[in-house]
């Protein structure tokens, strides 16, 4: 087992896509345990600390024929891949039959060479959990259903969009509170005791196999959004909430694996007071995407000890790709912004080389696009430098951006610090597309009247700067659109 630091860097594979371009580029049919070395290599350089291996169970062949029979989802195939059939579509990842390694895949065997090759690179392994649903043809839904919200054959009649008939029992088809029903997965109640037991069961024999599971939509099964979206129909709430009383059942048999959950809502500190370790920052996304830096800046004023337990990002299998949303400019900026913050940091397989077709996770192949060498060679610089620096195991800080009244620009600065045994480090970035001026204060008391050095770890130039002026009026930064600064700042000092 592979233990992940506290602030993990994560880059997510989709195995099924990946798998089939390594074996284009073998010529051999490839599953997980014949995956060459350079092809691990290129999922996990310097920085990386997890791999995501998206998609790895046993997909649903019902919900596969659901999904080719469905022409808004027919469409959305085409539009991303124009000469896509049906022998690419393999159907979705989490419309999920059985929590067993796909045979396509090479099987558990398969899982277990994979796991491997990443332990023996000290990179842990994560997989999916689906904790709100099944598919229809799982084995659950005949053998157990009591795991399920249940209808009447009424609702069945009334309703089949949201009902299935299985003929032995009338359930509930999956659904969140702000869409219509999922047509190929079937809901399970949260609420029922059984189901919390299979759940931890599940999650145990997961365990097992990997070092970490990301929760899919877990903010579903909290007590109070699930007994919004189905009223009376799963019982009645439980006194205690679904994720601590399965985290506390799994953490039983692995006390060191971690969770971590798909959020949205604002329910970030809510899962993380049940239990998870970390959860997605949707909302910093969404500042970075479409607010200003102001915006971003109120949003890293939380408490660092609950920004250590979010997921910063760019894009992901469920967002556009980041080559496509941000100029180039201001994704190079975003990202220095999100690899230096405190947290884990998720990067998507594509997303270093400029990949901008956002797939459908139901497909297995994936159209042809340029890679873009230098903004692979950025990523590249930019994770082994953080990575390399050991900045994130100290202590992060926000710093104030001071401008002057004829001058607002310094509004459009982020400026945070992290000290510990690495050093001392600054970063400095600029989310706008003009030039920004401002002066920050820095908040090492330790910074007397010598001169220090910052050095820039993207190209090692070194400034000299007055100790007293750093504290004082502070660092004088004026950096272009879009531009960025990344320092370690170091003096003659024995703590230096």
């Amino acid at each position: 087992m592979t233990t992940l630091p506290a602030q993990p860097v994560i880059h997510e594979v989709n195995t099924r896509v990946w798998l089939r371009e390594t074996a284009q580029g073998t010529g051999r049919p490839t599953g997980l345990a014949d995956v060459p070395k350079d092809a691990w290599d290129e999922i996990t350089p310097s920085g990386v600390d997890a791999v995501w291996l998206m998609g790895v169970w046993e997909r649903s062949p019902r919900g596969r024929a659901i999904a080719l029979d469905d022409p808004s989802l027919r469409s959305a195939f085409t539009a991303a891949v124009h000469d896509i059939g049906e022998a690419d579509i393999a159907g979705s990842p989490y419309c999920i039959r059985s929590y067993t390694v796909d045979e396509a895949l090479g099987g558990p065997a398969g899982l277990a060479a994979a796991r491997a090759e990443l332990d023996r690179r000290g990179v842990a392994l994560l997989l999916d959990y689906v904790p709100n649903h099944v598919a229809p043809d799982s084995p659950w839904v005949t053998d157990h259903p009591e795991y399920f919200v249940r209808g009447v054959p009424e609702d069945a009649l009334r309703d089949p969009a949201a009902f299935l008939d299985t003929g032995r029992a009338v359930l509930a088809r999956g659904r969140d509170p702000f869409f219509p029903p999922w047509p190929d997965v079937v809901q399970l109640n949260a609420f029922a005791p059984a189901l919390r037991q299979a759940t931890a069961e599940v999650l145990g024999a997961i365990g097992q196999v990997c070092d970490g599971v990301r929760c899919d939509m877990a903010m579903l099964l909290m007590n109070d959004v699930f007994a919004r979206t189905w009223g009376e129909r799963p019982g009645p709430v439980p006194q205690e909430e679904f994720w601590p009383e399965v985290l506390t059942a799994v953490r039983g048999r692995h006390p060191d694996m971690v969770f971590v959950a798909e959020a949205y809502w604002d329910l970030e500190w809510a899962l993380q007071r049940q239990g998870f370790d970390f959860c997605y920052d949707k909302r910093l996304y969404d500042r970075l995407l479409h607010e200003s830096a102001e915006s971003v800046r109120a949003h890293l004023r939380a408490d660092e000890a609950y920004q250590r337990g979010l997921v910063r990002f760019l894009e992901n299998h469920d967002e556009p790709r980041a080559a496509r949303t941000l100029h180039s400019a201001k994704e190079r900026a975003a990202a220095v912004l999100i690899a230096t913050l405190p947290g884990a940091t998720l990067w998507h397989e594509g997303q270093f080389t400029g990949r901008r077709v956002q797939l459908p996770v139901f497909l297995d192949r994936r159209p042809d696009e340029p890679s873009d060498p230098a903004l692979r060679s950025f990523y590249g610089q930019l994770l082994a430098t953080v990575h390399r620096s050991g900045m994130r195991s100290g202590q992060w800080r926000l710093l104030d951006c001071v401008g002057w009244p004829d001058n607002g620009s310094a509004r459009e600065l982020i400026a945070s610090c992290w000290t510990g045994p690495a050093g001392r480090f600054l970063t400095v970035v600029n989310l706008s597309g003009h030039p920004a001026q401002a002066r920050v204060p820095l908040p090492w008391g330790e910074l007397g009247p010598d001169t220090w050095e910052l050095t820039d770890l993207v190209d090692a130039h070194r400034y000299g700067r007055s100790g007293v002026e750093l504290r004082g009026s502070g660092l004088y930064v004026d950096l272009p659109p879009w531009g960025t600064h990344l320092f370690s700042v170091s003096g003659n000092d024995p703590h230096t």
